[in-house]
C-alpha cells in the first residue's frame, strides 16, 4: 500500500501522507495546465469520487473523509477535492498517470508481477532504487529490497508499485538477518547491494572482518549465506579495492545446505565506469560478482566470464556526454534568497512541473525514458545562491576550479586550496559529467551548470545517474541529492543485470 490513512495519528506518517496527497493534486494540475482545461471548484464529494478515494486508499471505513481532511489540512484538501473531482472526469485521458498513487492500482500489479515468471532479486542498501531499477528494466522482479534510511524508501515505494509495501522495509540489516526468512519467501536468482565502506580506505590494510566500521558489510555476506542467491553483484567504491582479495576469501568462505545440497561461491571483481554503459557520467565502482557452484557447473560460466560479457557488450555502446543530460529541460534562475528550496517558483523551478519538451527529444533521453514520451517534469528545482557564490558562479568558466586567478579575491576558502581545490567547479559540457555525489546535499560548489548561473538541480543529476526523467524523489529538497548521489547508475545496473539474466534463462 502506498496510502494507510491509519498512520495518520503519527506526525511522521501524517507528513508522508500529505507529501503524496501533493503529488496527485501536482499531477492533476499539470495534466489541466499541459491540456489547456480548467479544473473546477468543488464543495462536496460525489460518489465516484468517494469510491475513487477508497480505491487510492486514502480513507477507508475507520477513517472517512472528515479524517482525511483534519490530517492533510485545509488548503490541501481544497485542492485534492477539485483535483480528484476533475480526474474522475477525465480518467481516459489521465490514463495510469495517477496508477503509483492508487492501493488498488497497485495490488493489481503485483498479482501480475508475481505470477510473471520474471528471475528474482532481492536488494539490500537499496537506496532509492537505482539497483533495483536497472534490474527492473531488464526484467527481473524485486522479491525484498530494505534501506535504513526512510526518506530512500518512501521514495523506492512510490516508483515500484509492482512490489508489495511489505517487501521494501525500512530496516537495519543487523536486525532482519537473523529471520530473513520471514521476508524472503521465494528463491532468489540475484541477490544485489552496495553495503557502506566506511572501513575500506586505501589507507586500511588491515582484515575487512576486525574493522568495526564495516559491521554492515559482515552482515551483507551472513544475509547471503542464509539467502544462497544463484548470483551476487555488489557495488562499492574504488577504495575497496585494497582490500578487494580479503572480500574474496569472504565470499568464497560461504556454504550452505538448500534442499539437501550444498552451495559455495566463486567471485571476481573489477572496476567498471558508468560511461562505458552509456551514462553521461564518468562514475568508477568496483563491482564484485559470485556465482553459486551449481550454476558454474550447469552453466559452464565464470565470474570472470561475466565480466568480459560485460565488456564485450559495451563495445560498441554509445557514449554521452553531460551536455546530453542538461539538454531539453527549462532554464531556471537559482534562488536569492534563503529558506526557499521547497517552495515552487516559475524561476527557480518545481518539484513536479510541465515538460515544455517532449521527453524523448535526444538519442540520451530516449535511452533514460525507454523511448517514452513524458509530459512532466520532476525534482527540476534550483538550489539558494548567496552573493559570493554567485559571483564565484558567474565568472568561472568550464573548468575552472578554486584555483583560477579570476576568483582570487572572492574566493572564501584560498587559505585551504591544498584540500578544497575542487571546492568550486564548473562542469565541461563536451565531457561526462564528474561522479555525482552524496555530498551534494551540503552544496553543489563542486557541480555548477556550465551555462547558467546556477548548479545542477537534482533532476539533472538524477540524468546523470541515467534515471528516467519520471522517477520522483520524495522528501526534503537537499535529501534529494543524497538519494541521486547514493545510487547506482540505471545503465550501468541493467547492463549488468543483461549479462546475468542469460545464464538464468
Amino acid at each position: 500500500m502506498i496510502f494507510e490513512p491509519s498512520k495518520l495519528e503519527d506526525k511522521k506518517f501524517r507528513n508522508q501522507f500529505a507529501e503524496l496527497v501533493s503529488v496527485y493534486v501536482r499531477l492533476v494540475e499539470c495534466y489541466a495546465e499541459k491540456n489547456a482545461l480548467t479544473i473546477p471548484d468543488i464543495t462536496i464529494y460525489s460518489t465516484e469520487m468517494l469510491k475513487e478515494m477508497k480505491q487510492m486508499g486514502v480513507i477507508d471505513k475507520l477513517h472517512n473523509v472528515d479524517f482525511f481532511e483534519k490530517n492533510v489540512g485545509t488548503d490541501l484538501s481544497h485542492r485534492f477535492r477539485r483535483c480528484i473531482a476533475f480526474a474522475v472526469t477525465h480518467s481516459k485521458g489521465i490514463g495510469k498517470l495517477l496508477d503509483n498513487l492508487s492501493n488498488y492500482k497497485r495490488h493489481l500489479l503485483q498479482i501480475q508481477e508475481f505470477s510473471s515468471g520474471k528471475p528474482t532479486i532481492v536488494d539490500f542498501f537499496a537506496g532509492a532504487g537505482g539497483l533495483s531499477c536497472g534490474f527492473v528494466k531488464a526484467g527481473y522482479r524485486v522479491s525484498f529490497a530494505n534501506d535504513f534510511e526512510e526518506v530512500c524508501i518512501q521514495t523506492y515505494r512510490y516508483n515500484h508499485p509492482e512490489v508489495p509495501a511489505s517487501k521494501i522495509l525500512n530496516a537495519d540489516i543487523r536486525s532482519i538477518v537473523d529471520h530473513i526468512e520471514d521476508y524472503v519467501t521465494e528463491d532468489i536468482d540475484v541477490v544485489v547491494g552496495g553495503p557502506p565502506c566506511q572501513g575500506f580506505s586505501s589507507a586500511n590494510k588491515q582484515r575487512i572482518i576486525d574493522d568495526p566500521r564495516n559491521e554492515l558489510y559482515k552482515y551483507y555476506i551472513r544475509a547471503i549465506k542464509k539467502i544462497l542467491p544463484k548470483f551476487v553483484v555488489m557495488e562499492n567504491v574504488h577504495g575497496m579495492l585494497s582490500v578487494a582479495n580479503q572480500v574474496v576469501e569472504d565470499y568464497e568462505s560461504i556454504s550452505g545446505i538448500k534442499n539437501g545440497q550444498e552451495y559455495s561461491y566463486r567471485v571476481s571483481y573489477k572496476l567498471l565506469n558508468s560511461y562505458d554503459f552509456s551514462v553521461a557520467q564518468a562514475r568508477e565502482r568496483l563491482i564484485f560478482i559470485a556465482i553459486r557452484n551449481d550454476i558454474i557447473e550447469n552453466q559452464n560460466i565464470t565470474p570472470d566470464d561475466i565480466f568480459k560479457e560485460i565488456s564485450f557488450r559495451n563495445i560498441d555502446s554509445k557514449s554521452f556526454v553531460l551536455k546530453d543530460a542538461l539538454d531539453y529541460i527549462a532554464p531556471l534562475r537559482a534562488p536569492r534568497i534563503k529558506n526557499q528550496n521547497e517552495v515552487d517558483s516559475d524561476t527557480s523551478g518545481k518539484k513536479i512541473d510541465v515538460n515544455h519538451f517532449s521527453g524523448d527529444d535526444s538519442p540520451y533521453l530516449r535511452l533514460i525514458n525507454n523511448g517514452r514520451r513524458i509530459p512532466f517534469v520532476f525534482n527540476h528545482k534550483a538550489r539558494y545562491l548567496n552573493d559570493i557564490n554567485y559571483d564565484i558562479y558567474r565568472l568561472l568558466e568550464p573548468g575552472n576550479d578554486a584555483t583560477d586567478a579570476k576568483i582570487a579575491d572572492i574566493m572564501p576558502y584560498k587559505h585551504r586550496l591544498h584540500c578544497f581545490k575542487d571546492k568550486y567547479y564548473k562542469l565541461i559540457p563536451d565531457k561526462p559529467s564528474r561522479t555525482i555525489t552524496a555530498h551534494l546535499r551540503m552544496d553543489c560548489h563542486s557541480h555548477i551548470h556550465p551555462f547558467q548561473i546556477r548548479a545542477i538541480t537534482p533532476r539533472e543529476a538524477a540524468r546523470c545517474q541515467s534515471f528516467p526523467d519520471d522517477y520522483l524523489f520524495l522528501g526534503a529538497y537537499l535529501k534529494t541529492y543524497m538519494q541521486i548521489g547514493n545510487a547506482v547508475p540505471v545503465l550501468m545496473a541493467e547492463g549488468i543485470a543483461n549479462v546475468i539474466k542469460q545464464h538464468l534463462l
